[in-house]
């Protein structure tokens, strides 16, 4: 019977393979995005769309944003009235040189307030209803 000695070059796969499930395990572990609040992971943006959300109602978790797309040519002239402003705040879409940003809300507080944004430069007009529901 012969016994065949595997050479180094064929050890060094399954060497570097367990190597980087190791590594990749370790970083398994720190990986995970959290809320500022130290608890849980933190939740993705809801994604409205402005040429959709008209007359509808935008449920969104306490502390989370709603990010308002659909307008890639006047994001900046977004303005908004809030009934409720405890509940919901809005930020301005921006362009700081670097990097575009839409205009969006941040659930502050649960409760459900209306909410009517508009567009001095292109017109438009939308009115939706923000729900925002406790976390979990």
């Amino acid at each position: 019977m012969k016994w065949f000695a595997s050479s180094p070059s064929t050890r060094r796969p399954s060497m570097l393979a367990a190597g980087f499930l190791a590594v990749g395990l370790a970083l398994t572990g720190c990986a995970a995005p959290t809320s500022g609040d130290g608890g849980g992971n933190a939740l993705p943006p809801v994604i409205a769309d402005l040429t959709k959300i008209d007359g509808t109602t935008v449920t969104v978790v306490e502390g989370n944003v709603i990010d308002l797309v659909g307008d890639d040519e006047d994001y900046l002239d977004w303005k908004a009235e809030i009934d409720d402003e405890a509940i919901v705040s809005f930020t301005p879409g921006k362009d700081d040189g670097s990097a575009q940003f839409n205009p969006g809300l941040t659930a502050k507080k649960v409760g459900e307030t209306d909410v009517v944004l508009s567009n001095d430069a292109s017109g438009d007009e939308v009115a939706f209803t923000v729900e925002v529901t406790p976390k979990k």
